[in-house]
């Protein structure tokens, strides 16, 4: 039988919906913003495909909502280890993990983002660096990779791993981030199970896409709204539209006959979706080292703003050679199935190469 220690951040990933690109610091803010848990919904979804994939698992698990309660209402008979006392903290998280580690647990499956993951590796490394630990992806930026691509995927592979690697855990400072500054730092190394559903390391580097950028600057239809994502190649293409976008947030741009006018600058997913038009296009790009197009940092783009678009990737030729296959997260199973397939990817003025969303 496979112990496996279970423990969910709660507020993982509420700040990513209303546009504060994280939550450290930012729990009553988001809420105020009309945020709701994230992290409860992808714990239930691990666990579901945990319990499909090695119904011979003993669970361990933190108390109340930090494991407890989603453990129970998956089916399981957990084994309670820690409780928590009011507002769930870090300290919940590392008090946690020890309790698993002094346990010897054969897997800490944990939910949460990169803060999360860091404090699982430095806890274990603490207590028994040799114990495995694997992520489900529920925080606003996942740098690290540690992570499963998808929920039922980590809960898949924590039931059926053979062997394990050494993979890093990365984080950023979420301050810096919401300025547009973006530095990942190598926080530590962990074990994790080897499995093809990992995502890689996020890489912060890239060509130049001023081609790729006029392409499209020449190509906008007038009426239509743009909904432009974060990152430098679509950087790239706000600033050839002749606007300043965020860098690391969504915008909403409506093409006119006298160039365009930009309606939100760095919105949340209410903001997004009361701005939208008659015709919509959201703009993508993957993420290096991952190929996430959606649900990693640009968690505004939601379901329902997802539905009434119309979907454009662009990327430059060497983020592609180096992706090799697209993946989408967006939090909804049935809209992440109706992206799946092969998609056309703008790599130049006129230029598209096919790749797949799997």
């Amino acid at each position: 039988m496979r112990r496996v220690g279970f423990v969910v951040n709660p507020i993982a990933g509420m700040g990513g919906r209303v546009g504060l690109k994280g939550t450290d610091g930012k729990v009553e803010e988001a809420r105020e913003r009309g945020a709701e848990q994230r992290a409860p919904e992808r714990a239930r979804e691990a666990l579901d495909g945990l319990l499909a994939a090695g119904p011979d698992v003993e669970l361990l698990v933190a108390g109340g909502e930090m494991g407890e309660m989603i453990a129970t209402d998956a089916g399981f008979e957990p084994d309670v280890r820690t409780q928590s006392s009011g507002e769930t903290s870090a300290a919940d998280t590392r008090a946690a993990v020890a309790a698993f580690a002094d346990a010897g647990v054969d897997l800490v499956l944990f939910v949460g983002g990169d803060g999360t993951a860091v404090d699982v590796t430095e806890t274990l490394a603490e207590h028994d660096d040799e114990i495995p630990m694997l992520g489900v992806p529920a925080g606003v930026k996942i740098y690290s990779s540690v992570f499963a691509v998808s929920p039922r995927a980590a809960g898949r592979i924590a039931a059926t791993f053979e062997r394990t690697e050494t993979r890093e855990v990365n984080d950023i400072d979420e301050e810096a981030y919401r300025a547009g500054e973006v530095t990942s730092e190598l926080k530590g190394l962990a074990e994790v199970p080897v499995a093809e559903e990992l995502q890689s390391s996020k890489q912060l580097s890239g060509g130049s896409v001023e081609t790729l950028a006029a392409g499209v600057a020449a190509d906008v239809d007038t009426g239509t709204t743009y909904v432009l994502g974060p990152g430098s190649t679509l950087g790239a293409i706000k600033h050839e539209l002749g606007f300043d976008g965020s860098p690391l947030g969504v915008d909403v741009w409506r093409a006119d006959g006298e160039g365009g006018e930009l309606l939100v600058r760095d919105g949340s997913a209410d903001e997004i979706e009361g701005n939208l038009g008659e015709r919509n296009v959201v703009m993508v790009s993957p993420i290096g080292g991952q190929g996430f197009v959606f649900g990693r940092g640009n968690q505004q783009l939601s379901p329902a703003v997802l539905r009434a678009s119309e979907i454009e990737i662009v990327a430059s030729r060497a983020k592609l050679d180096d992706i090799g296959v697209l993946r989408v997260d967006t939090g909804d199973r049935e809209l992440d199935e109706e992206l799946r397939g092969w998609r056309k990817v703008r790599i130049g003025r006129v230029e598209q190469r096919l790749l797949e969303i799997v």
